[in-house]
């Protein structure tokens, strides 16, 4: 394997977890990674995590899943290489790779009312933002292998365009900088950004994995009294209450009534702010249905592998409800994740409690199977060498 220098850049053969199959085991195969074109990065991956999309497009049998690609969206690595036109970073700065781009100079990227860019907008397609064309191929053949969602972070290295790289500093523990790139900062942001959660009000977060424990933190963060976790595991209760969840419901154990009823019998009406991060329709009605009348609010972070509709009857959106989506928590990448990469250094957000297990890059399918079984929060994947250089460096 190729190490960082400044020369012009050239090909790296490096490993890569490939995914050649809907469901099945990732197998490791032996990689070419292409030099970066124009605002590009290549970047050598310290960590990742995996996070529910990748089990979600992992589990996929349809378009957009194509075979072979690398799947991986959630990272923290070392900037190897840039191409031309590339300013805000350089080799050897400590960044992290982000589904969702910030060219910061499109209508979107210009209003405080959006975080999509509208110049490289966010879709399944399998190739890299500007062109298409994908920079990885198996080694062995010369075979091209798709990307991911513009990331591709099961890989030792991965190329990824500027606009979707936040610089973030090597302050911060590989480990808690990597959850920052999706899954942290989707939950936080959108108690902050989307609701933006009032001190004094009550709060129900439906599905307490790692999104919806960075809701509770969040919204513990901005001052909500009452924090209430809807969940079929029980486990997840006593980390749910480290994390500020206050009052817990089990779906399992409501007896007859439904969950929206218990809800608006425990706040004598309902939630001020409801979120969704099961990625389940109906679970997203259900989350609408415990809100308040009035101006009960409805956060969607999870993501509906079939794409059902959601059903909310039409009177209740009359009488003041509302609803609404949101990727990674409605926050910039560059501008927010910095901060809270400074919120984490001061000991204003707790990540330590997220990481549930950490392996290594040979152990990648393990993570899979815990994830699936409810069993891990995050799980941090290893590159080969990476932690014993971080522990040696601490």
């Amino acid at each position: 394997m190729e190490h960082m220098n400044t020369a012009r850049p050239r090909p790296i053969r490096c490993k890569a977890a490939v995914s050649k199959a809907a469901g099945q085991p990732l197998e490791m195969e032996e990689v070419e990674v292409a030099p970066p074109r124009a605002h590009e990065v290549r970047i050598k991956i310290l960590c990742t995590s995996l996070c529910h999309t990748d089990l979600t497009f992992w589990r996929m049998k349809d378009f957009p899943a194509m075979y072979p690609s690398i799947l991986g969206h959630e990272a923290v690595g070392v900037v190897e290489s840039v191409g031309d036109h590339v300013e805000e970073v350089a080799v050897g700065d400590t960044v992290v790779p982000v589904f969702l781009a910030q060219c910061g100079e499109c209508a979107d990227c210009l209003s405080a009312r959006s975080n999509i860019c509208s110049a490289l907008p966010p879709n399944a397609a399998t190739g890299m933002p500007r062109d298409g064309t994908t920079r990885f191929s198996l080694a062995a053949t010369g075979e091209p292998v798709h990307n991911f969602i513009a990331v591709s972070s099961f890989a030792e290295y991965t190329v990824v365009d500027v606009a979707h790289v936040v610089k973030v500093g090597a302050a911060l523990p590989p480990e808690k900088a990597c959850l920052l790139s999706c899954g942290v900062a989707t939950g936080v942001g959108a108690a902050w950004k989307v609701a933006a959660v009032e001190a004094g009000s009550t709060v129900a977060v439906f599905g307490l994995g790692a999104v919806g424990l960075a809701v509770a933190q969040g919204s513990k963060m901005r001052g909500a009294k009452r924090i209430i976790g809807v969940d079929l595991n029980p486990d997840k209760f006593d980390i749910g209450k480290r994390m500020g969840i206050t009052e817990f419901v089990n779906p399992n154990d409501s007896g007859d009534k439904t969950v929206s009823e218990v809800i608006k019998e425990m706040t004598a009406g309902g939630a001020d702010y409801c979120f969704e991060c099961v990625g389940s329709a109906p679970v997203m009605a259900e989350a609408f249905r415990s809100s308040r009348m009035g101006w009960g609010k409805t956060i969607v972070l999870g993501m509906d592998g079939n794409a059902a509709p959601i059903s909310i009857s039409s009177i209740d959106i009359m009488r003041g409800r509302s609803v609404v989506g949101s990727l990674l928590g409605g926050i910039k990448p560059k501008d927010d994740i910095p901060v809270l990469a400074q919120k984490c250094l001061d000991k204003e957000l707790e990540l330590d409690e997220f990481i549930t297990h950490q392996i290594g890059f040979h152990e990648i399918n393990s993570a899979f199977q815990l994830l699936a079984q409810g069993k891990s929060l995050r799980c941090i994947i290893w590159m080969p060498g990476a932690k014993e250089m971080e522990e040696n460096a601490a």
